[in-house]
């Protein structure tokens, strides 16, 4: 199996981060197989889903609809509403799982994959990448 490990530099900021150029780059000298990206994370998940044209706007909404940044949380800490990004894994896992066809992504014409991040609190993510050749 092979492995890398990325690390993000989000910030403060809330929302989706392109990681299809990265995984893309990973398994390019690679056959077929599966790509596996995980973030180590309890506040953080990955999709694949189309970005831009709206739909990362859509998808924070929704996040913030389903799971209100409020006070009705009994996980407290950090920024407000903080615990609803605990929660966050019933909705969006921390993992995902892409085939590798002549070592290229076989995703969709219009999907990506993203770390999906609503919590402002921390400023850098760690995203795992392993492949299992087929």
């Amino acid at each position: 199996m092979k492995r890398a490990e990325l690390t993000l530099h989000t910030g403060a900021r809330r929302g989706l981060f392109d990681l299809t150029a990265d995984c893309a780059a990973f398994v390019a000298a690679e056959s077929d197989g599966l790509l596996n990206v995980f973030v180590p994370h309890a506040t953080a998940g990955v999709v694949v889903m189309e970005l831009g044209a709206g739909s990362d706007v859509d998808l924070m909404k929704t996040i913030d609809t389903l799971l209100p940044r409020d006070d009705r949380w009994r996980h407290v800490h950090g920024s407000p509403g903080h615990g609803a990004d605990h929660v966050l894994p019933l909705l969006v896992p921390p993992s995902v799982v892409v085939p590798v066809v002549n070592g290229q992504l076989d995703l969709g014409t219009w999907q990506s994959i993203a770390l999906l991040d609503p919590n402002p609190d921390n400023a850098t993510r760690r995203v795992k990448l392993s492949f299992v050749p087929g």
